[in-house]
């Protein structure tokens, strides 16, 4: 190995302790000068994305690196700058930014308790601390995957296999239809988990939702009815804590009883809004979630974790051992249950620690002030949004998601998506950033308030940005 730059790898010995020191303060210089200058750099790419496909016969100098880590910063998304709100993409903590470079050097693997004794350990006790959050019982449990989808599919992979009984013989043996109901607003990933499952996206039952975007219980009813009628057989129903285009949330003490009555396993998709059960006064929100079989919550989005960090939680942990494990016999055998055995996932990195770190420094109460900031911002943006008759507002915001779109009075219902789509591009030229989704067949603009330096100064500079639009608009036809 002694024809290759003696920096490749952290020399055991200390013998390189220097020189790597020395490439660490310049990475580490270069990353922290661009964040901490954040707001001068543009909140999206304005110009064509470098190729990143060359890969040189021999290595690269020092400098070279840093230019290339450079064109990297200045062309990807900068969730630091503070009017960049068009997606649930947090800002991370600090704590968890430094528990990836830590848990990155360890490189332990998540797979065993062996390959990985303390990270092991503290996902199991997080895990525990997490259910009891959600209102679950000490026989609760779950584990760390790395995404909300990964979660879902993993809460009604063990769904099917407990409800249908196919853990072994898998879907062939059953004589009925399996099928899945959810809001016609939920997460895409849940057509994505029955696909994978090999029910197809068919199986996923549209459940209507009314004017806030929440599931109808009463549709929910008749749709059972209606599978069974046809002979399909309804095995899991899907919930929604924070929707991802007007962050609803569903009834989710009626949709529970309802689960209850058909004998249906309940699933909850809280991956947004299940961190409120960090806030005393909007815990409320999600009274029924404690009935949930099962839960998916994204501590990456609006506890500000690096990506990627989410949990998938049971009510009942033994369900994941009976209708989901599989032994890993080349393993060890151990007193401690290997993660990998009951995880979707087998190698995975250990998350937990930047789950962990974080909550060391910010603690309950720091993250209950940050749920609490962006919920108040939220009725910041929302008052100015009722200040313009020209704007509409899609539904009353639950959590710090806004979606909202212009309606002037100038312009007709055919051309509404053509006037949002240019706004949208009108304000990304001043360095404002709203996603553009598609809610009830038109095209909306939405806003998560979840920076925490997004301040009504950043907002009210926003709204004036919309209300030029709109007056060289309106100016301009009038004329």
């Amino acid at each position: 190995m002694f024809f290759l730059a003696k920096t490749i790898f952290i020399d055991p010995a200390g013998t390189n302790k220097e020189d790597v020191q020395i490439i660490a303060d310049k990475v580490m210089k270069l990353v922290h000068s661009y964040f901490s200058s954040a707001e001068q750099h543009p909140v999206l790419p304005q110009h064509e994305i470098t190729s990143f496909s060359n890969m040189p016969e021999q290595g690269l100098s020092v400098e070279e690196i840093l230019h290339q880590i450079k064109i990297i910063l200045g062309n990807s998304m900068n969730p630091y700058h503070p009017k960049y709100i068009g997606h649930m993409d947090s800002i991370p903590t600090l704590m968890s930014v430094l528990a990836t470079l830590i848990s990155s050097s360890l490189n332990n693997n998540m797979l065993s308790h062996e390959m990985s004794p303390a990270f092991s350990e503290m996902e199991k006790q997080v895990i525990k601390e997490m259910a009891l959050r959600f209102g679950y019982g000490q026989n609760a449990g779950g584990v760390m995957v790395s995404g909300g989808s990964l979660a879902n599919l993993q809460a009604l992979a063990a769904a099917r296999n407990h409800v249908l009984k196919v853990k072994e013989k898998g879907l062939v043996s059953l004589k009925n239809k399996p099928v899945i109901l959810a809001s016609e607003v939920a997460h895409t990933s849940i057509q994505k988990a029955a696909m994978l499952l090999g029910m197809g996206t068919e199986s996923v039952i549209a459940i209507k939702v009314d004017a806030k975007f929440e599931m109808c219980p009463d549709d929910l009813e008749n749709a059972i009815c209606n599978a069974y009628d046809e002979g399909q057989f309804p095995f899991a129903i899907v919930a929604t804590a924070g929707t991802t285009v007007t962050g609803s949330i569903d009834p989710l003490e009626q949709l529970s009883s309802i689960a209850k009555k058909h004998n249906i396993w309940f699933h909850v998709d809280a991956a947004y809004g299940g961190a409120l059960v960090f806030s005393k006064d909007f815990r409320q929100y999600l009274s029924g979630i404690e009935n949930a079989d099962s839960i998916t919550f994204n501590p990456q989005k609006w506890l500000y974790i690096a990506k990627a960090c989410a949990i998938v939680l049971f009510k009942e942990e033994k369900i994941l051992h009976e209708d989901f494990q599989i032994s890993a016999p080349y393993m060890n055998d151990s007193e401690s249950i290997n993660l990998g055995e009951i995880s979707v996932q087998g190698t995975r990195h250990a998350d937990v620690l930047k789950l962990w770190l974080s909550f060391q420094q910010i603690g309950v109460e720091g993250y209950e002030e940050l749920i609490h900031s962006g919920m108040a911002k939220t009725q910041y943006f929302v008052h100015q949004i009722r200040r313009r008759p020209y704007l509409q507002l899609a539904a009353e915001p639950r959590l710090n998601v806004c979606c909202f779109r212009g309606r002037p009075e100038f312009i007709s219902e055919e051309r509404l998506d053509v006037w949002n789509t240019e706004l949208q591009s009108f304000l990304l030229k001043h360095n404002i950033f709203f996603s553009l989704p598609v809610l009830g067949g038109g095209r909306w603009l939405r806003a998560v308030l979840l920076n925490p330096y997004t301040n009504e100064e950043t907002i009210d500079e926003i709204f004036g940005k919309i209300d030029l639009f709109y007056l060289e608009n309106k100016n301009l036809l009038t004329k």
